[in-house]
């Protein structure tokens, strides 16, 4: 039985502050939080009825009492997009104020690589490097470089070496742990690392020389990797580049961004080759693959939603994911041969039920999924190929989501069902995901000569920081879900009385769920407003 509460997880609840009979309380936001708040007069701040706030909780509930809080901040009226995002960080209690000793450790190391930084290690600055990345990325984890040899190619995966800087034991690393996450919101980011780090001295920019950590990979023309070197590096990446430019020039061959990317365009080329090869091995292991666009919700200065727009995936996207795919699989071999505590990115099996739940789903749509005993991911992929131009193809998939479990960190590798691997690991973004700096740091350990026994992190410990990695990316995920579906809302409520095509992804006796083309809005319309005809569930 519960004996003593030690530490309260909810500090901080977003709301809107009423009063009533003299009496002022706040009603959560998150539904999670079934107490209302109350506020006693001293601790209204000057909030008045139907206000948004953030409440800090002076006095938890009790068995007979709700809990009593303090009005800390009004949040302002007008833009949507602050609103929500207000909401959502104190509705899950993301950090997003950096404490003074982390900011301070973070001005510490300054804004150039300095040459104590460089001590052994290789100096790829000559290599001409890029970075391609989305037109609004402002911190750039990865760089990619190839080159054909005679068995095929010569890949390399440069990654920012934010392990170098954040140690165990710093504030820093404390509060990249507390994150374990960057959040990302259409108009803000609450990063994971201070900007001094994340944007700046760790962030791969052009032209200048920055330390990075290597994966170079021999990659054969089927696709298979077959020898891999780590080491720490020294390099200077020779361009930005965003994923429509590379798109521009490598598919749609335009003349003016041919010319304007000028010798960089060959090895922009050769890269595109490693990606037809390493596409050809994941088609051929059965990886699980969703063309669906991403969808983004823009909005202005002022914080109001001005469009909902889809932003189809090109081959820039997919080079840079198959590159990014191999680097982390041999990450996790490298741990693996190293048998170091580490954090694998696994991805289980869906459970009997889901599978029978989504082979009934897909037989109403006269489709067939083939499962001898558990389900294979190379005949789920066949399946979603032969649904790709029909037009209920984004419902089928999202079905086959659905039925997938999560995906979630810990030193336990069982491999990962979606991308048909044995082994994979999250070694590509260091600067926003805290299990990739772990996996950083185990790598380094290795190659300075390290052993399990001595690694900084031990076995047990993983154990807990794959727990607190996974809980904080579901809560940076649903905190971004929220903004996204407040925004939404906001967006269609001045469209109310137009008309919409849409396609119908469930019905329930009560209703018809559907999903509005081109804005993926996902809305009821329920029983009672199909008219007056007669229906038949």
């Amino acid at each position: 039985s519960v004996v003593e509460v030690l530490e309260r997880r909810t500090r901080e609840v977003a709301g809107a502050f009423f009063q009533e009979g003299g009496v002022g309380f706040v009603v959560p936001d998150n539904k999670r939080h079934s107490h209302r708040i109350v506020i006693p007069p001293k601790m209204r701040s000057g909030a008045k009825p139907g206000q948004l706030v953030v409440v800090e909780i002076v006095e938890p509930p009790t068995e007979h009492a709700p809990p009593v809080g303090r009005v800390s901040r009004i949040l302002p009226e007008g833009g949507a997009a602050q609103t929500a995002i207000e909401l959502a960080v104190a509705g899950h209690g993301l950090p997003h104020e950096f404490p003074a000793a982390v900011l301070r450790e973070a001005r510490r190391f300054g804004k150039e690589v300095g040459g104590k930084d460089i001590g052994h290690r290789e100096d790829i600055r000559s290599l001409p490097l890029v970075t391609i990345d989305g037109e609004d990325a402002r911190d750039f984890d990865d760089a990619v470089f190839a080159e054909r040899t005679r068995s095929g190619f010569k890949l390399l995966v440069a990654i920012a070496d934010v392990s170098w800087y954040v140690r165990p034991g710093q504030a820093l690393d404390a509060e990249a742990r507390a994150r374990a996450t960057s959040v990302y919101f259409p108009s803000r980011v609450i990063p994971m690392l201070p900007e001094e780090l994340s944007n700046n001295l760790c962030s791969l920019m052009p032209k200048v020389d920055r330390l990075c950590m290597v994966a170079e990979m021999n990659v054969t023309r089927a696709g298979k990797v077959t020898r891999t070197r780590f080491y720490s590096g020294l390099m200077r990446s020779a361009a930005r580049l965003t994923y429509n430019k590379v798109a521009a020039a490598l598919v749609d061959r335009d003349p003016a961004t041919v010319r304007e990317l000028g010798e960089l365009l060959p090895r922009l080329e050769c890269l595109r080759e490693v990606y037809d090869a390493l596409r050809r091995n994941r088609e051929e292991r059965g990886a699980l693959d969703f063309e669906a666009a991403e969808m983004k919700v823009l909005v202005d200065e002022a914080g109001a939603v001005t469009d909902i727009k889809a932003y189809p995936r090109n081959d820039a996207h997919r080079i840079i994911e198959e590159c990014m795919i191999a680097a982390n699989v041999e990450a996790a071999r490298f741990l693996k041969k190293h048998k170091l505590p580490a954090l694998f990115r696994i991805h289980g099996q869906p459970d009997e039920e889901r599978v029978a739940d989504l082979k009934r789903f897909l037989s109403l749509r006269g489709l067939f999924l083939e499962t001898d005993g558990e389900l294979e991911p190379l005949k789920l992929q066949r399946m979603l190929r032969t649904v790709a131009d029909r037009p209920d193809s984004a419902v089928i998939q999202n079905a086959v989501i659905r039925s997938l479990p999560q995906a979630l960190y810990q030193p336990l590798n069982i491999g990962h069902f979606g991308l048909a691997l044995e082994e994979y690991a999250h070694f590509t973004s260091p600067i926003r995901r805290y299990p990739d700096l772990l996996v950083h740091r185990a790598i380094r350990h290795a190659l300075e000569g390290g052993s399990a026994s001595d690694f900084v992190h031990p076995p047990r410990e993983m154990e807990l920081l794959g727990q607190e990695c996974s809980q904080r990316e579901r809560r940076a995920d649903e905190a971004s879900r929220e903004v996204v579906a407040y925004l939404k809302c906001e967006f269609m409520s001045q469209r109310i009385g137009e008309e919409f095509d849409a396609v119908a992804t469930g019905v329930t006796n009560f209703g018809v769920f559907v999903q509005l083309k081109n804005l993926q809005v996902d809305g009821l319309v329920h029983v009672t407003a199909l008219g007056s005809d007669y229906f038949q569930f």
